[in-house]
């Protein structure tokens, strides 16, 4: 990947997705966009099944299995549809129209449910809604159905900034079924433990790169038990079997993805490299904004400590009308994209790997300063 000598300065993209790519990515994607590698074509119309884009796809799967120790007996697919589209292709590829539960701890997990129920018997088998979706309720408390083909919870809520900090192991709760996890916005944030896990999804928007592009890691005995009416293109067996290339894949957004997968991999941080690097940051990011925040009384974060998201973090101000004073200011700080959720409201600053640490200072420096001047 090319380096560029000088990095023009940029505001601080707080946006929860399509959200901040790594600078140094799109100085690359830039450069490359009229002629990747002397092939005389850009990425975006080249043939997918080329021998320029196979390389390219080739390096970005072994990469991306690199990156997140993703065991050889599962598949990593590169998919459309985003996270919403797989809330209907899981249930259609593993749900052999059984039964399927769902742990509901926020706004995505919500509406997984409900597609869900249109493939199979859905059930809820635990919700954090009646404490405003701000912990994860207990695992020892959720009600797993004898025969549910898989269990699917969300494993970082971007909308409510909730986080599993750690996976459940479905085994020890004497569940002997698959865990599904959709982990749009935190995925390559932090290791994922791949023995709880049978399938895992993200929309590649929120920390990987352009809108468009699904990925799906998927075990191998999970793949081939599509019901009949699964569409083709979205049945994993076919996808497999294809190469990702069973219909026209989103080129452009795997080129994409492919850089920030080897940006990742290249991150240091101390003795630390790649995923570790990467969370070590992640925690510190987070960590900051959130001593910050509580220790105001000005702002408020809602969700419980051991809940609360490295990569989403909602909060509100004590006084709601000076929120468009607040949002006015912050854009003319160069510090964009802090409006909450309209579901929620308040504010919401997203913290993907491409957030620098000084983005996270910056914006400290502003709650601060926004604050002393309210008083």
């Amino acid at each position: 990947m090319s380096t560029p000598s000088v990095l023009a300065p940029r505001p601080y993209n707080f946006s929860a997705g399509p959200a901040v790519l790594p600078e140094e990515v799109l100085h690359t994607a830039a450069a490359e966009m009229l002629d990747w590698h002397g092939s005389g074509m850009g990425v975006m119309e080249m043939s997918h099944r080329g021998p320029e884009f196979i390389a390219i796809y080739e390096k970005a799967v072994r990469d991306l299995r690199t990156l997140l120790a993703v065991p050889e007996h599962f598949k990593i697919l590169f998919m459309q549809g985003g996270g919403l589209g797989e809330n209907a292709f899981v249930p259609l590829n593993l749900s052999r129209g059984g039964v399927v539960d769902v742990v509901v701890t926020g706004g995505w997990s919500q509406k997984s449910l409900k597609e869900a129920a249109k493939y199979a018997t859905a059930r809820c088998a635990a919700s954090g809604e009646a404490g405003g979706f701000t912990a994860i309720p207990d695992p020892v408390t959720w009600q797993i159905s004898p025969d549910a083909a898989y269990l699917h919870i969300c494993s970082n809520e971007t909308i409510h900034g909730v986080e599993f900090h750690e996976l459940p192991d479905l085994a020890a709760l004497g569940a002997d079924i698959p865990l599904v996890i959709d982990c749009s916005s935190h995925i390559a944030s932090r290791p994922i433990d791949w023995r709880r896990v049978g399938l895992a999804f993200a929309g590649a928007q929120k920390n990987l790169g352009p809108s468009g592009l699904t990925i799906v890691i998927v075990r191998e005995d999970l793949i081939g038990h599509a019901l009949p009416i699964c569409p083709s293109a979205f049945d994993y067996a076919t996808v497999a079997k294809n190469d990702s290339m069973y219909n026209t894949p989103p080129t452009w957004g795997i080129y994409v993805a492919g850089l920030v997968f080897d940006w990742v991999l290249r991150q240091q941080e101390g003795d630390l490299t790649g995923l570790a690097a990467i969370e070590a940051r992640n925690i510190r990011k987070a960590g900051k904004l959130y001593d910050f925040l509580d220790a105001s009384s000005f702002y408020r974060c809602p969700v419980q400590p051991a809940a609360r998201s490295r990569m989403n973090a909602p909060f509100f101000l004590a006084d709601e009308s000076r929120n468009a004073d607040f949002l006015a200011g912050a854009k003319a700080r160069g510090l964009l994209q802090l409006k909450g959720h309209r579901s929620v409201g308040g504010m919401r600053a997203s913290l993907y790997n491409a957030m620098p640490e000084a983005g996270v200072d910056a914006l400290i420096a502003y709650l601060r300063d926004f604050e002393q001047t309210s008083a």
